[in-house]
């Protein structure tokens, strides 16, 4: 129920929640939006899969604009080299080894007290992805690999809630929109994960600006949606190269074939992701248990100071010993650094924590 823009009122459960006008009031005398609009927002659900760079900017545009709940899934932590591009962290995250979810909530919530922000440390994988966005209306991609992107398009179409794709790395960006139903989905474009050696932020860097350019495009983009002003979507995918000044747009087609939207064959569903995951281009792989641990950081930290340089906080445990940098998470998932080979790092991971 809305009353009006100096004091809006929306159900909140069994609840009412009474909130300042103001802080919308510019958005609101955008006519696209006003005062219909910002109650949509307000009673909207979004899913952001990655709270790195682009995650970071399409959680701080949302929260700004008053998108009521959101929901934030990420399995790394703050570290240094992300405070150049990643929006909501600062040194004192990374001198925490802050998982980037729980950072960005903490920081989420003081920026607008509105919106329910909730900050989930995990990976998202085919046996767990439909439970973690179930009941939402939009999802978008912050991710940094196309396995992740083809199990966002798979449960996006089998569970018709709209996603948004997005890539970033040097001064490159691209974006698409994809709407069950309507659009093209990612298989359609793109039927299986480019082949070759790819570029990425950890071999060739990244500018912010670039993170920026396409944040802004899909946090528009959702806005849309959320809005349901679907005949407003752009329908492309936005390439931009925005050092060289290099702008595309592709009007991709639906594929009558496609494996996804026409045969609804989910093959990313279901399954776990394979237990080693070498990590774009970081020097680091990611240790996946077949079942969660639920580790006592504690015992594992006094079992592995005598060892080598060990720091823990509630979340995590960072172990150093030789070239290697263990991070492990409660759940039992670790994160080797210091080796690309999955051989390697499952040794280290089962000599220090256990099989």
């Amino acid at each position: 129920m809305l009353l009006g823009a100096s004091n809006l009122l929306i159900a909140d459960g069994c609840k009412l929640v009474s909130m300042n006008g103001e802080k919308y009031s510019r958005q609101i005398l955008f006519p696209p939006v006003g005062l219909d609009g910002q109650e949509k927002l307000l009673g909207s659900r979004v899913v952001i899969v990655g709270c790195g760079a682009l995650g970071t900017a399409q959680a701080n545009a949302l929260v700004r604009a008053g998108v009521g709940s959101i929901r934030i899934i990420d399995r790394d932590f703050v570290e240094e080299s992300n405070l150049q591009r990643q929006l909501l962290f600062d040194e004192s995250d990374a001198a925490q080894s802050l998982p980037k979810s729980v950072a960005a909530e903490r920081k989420l919530r003081a920026i607008n007290s509105d919106v329910r922000v909730q900050g989930v440390v995990a990976d998202v994988e085919g046996h767990n992805i439909e439970e973690m966005v179930n009941g939402f209306d939009l999802i978008l991609d912050g991710t940094d690999n196309f396995a992740t992107r083809y199990l966002i398009n798979d449960v996006s179409i089998k569970l018709g809630i709209p996603w948004i794709y997005g890539a970033v790395v040097a001064s490159y960006a691209a974006t698409m929109t994809v709407v069950p139903g309507r659009s093209p989905c990612l298989a359609c474009v793109f039927s299986k994960s480019p082949e070759g050696v790819h570029e990425t932020c950890d071999t060739v860097g990244v500018i912010g600006p670039a993170v920026t350019w396409a944040a802004s495009i899909q946090a528009t983009e959702a806005m849309k949606i959320l809005l349901g002003r679907f005949d407003e979507l752009h329908g492309s995918l936005l390439a931009c190269d925005i050092w060289k000044n290099h702008f595309q747009e592709i009007k991709p087609q639906i594929n009558p074939d496609c494996r996804v939207c026409a045969a609804h064959e989910f093959v990313h569903l279901g399954a776990r992701t394979s237990a080693s995951t070498t990590l774009c281009g970081r020097d680091a792989v990611q240790i996946s248990p077949a079942k969660s641990r639920n580790l006592n950081l504690q015992s594992l930290r006094e079992r592995l100071e005598p060892l080598g340089e060990v720091r823990s906080n509630e979340y995590l445990l960072r172990f150093r010993v030789g070239q290697n940098d263990l991070t492990v998470f409660s759940d039992g998932r670790a994160i080797i650094k210091g080796t690309h080979d999955p051989a390697t790092a499952r040794s280290l991971y089962a000599k220090y924590v256990g099989s």
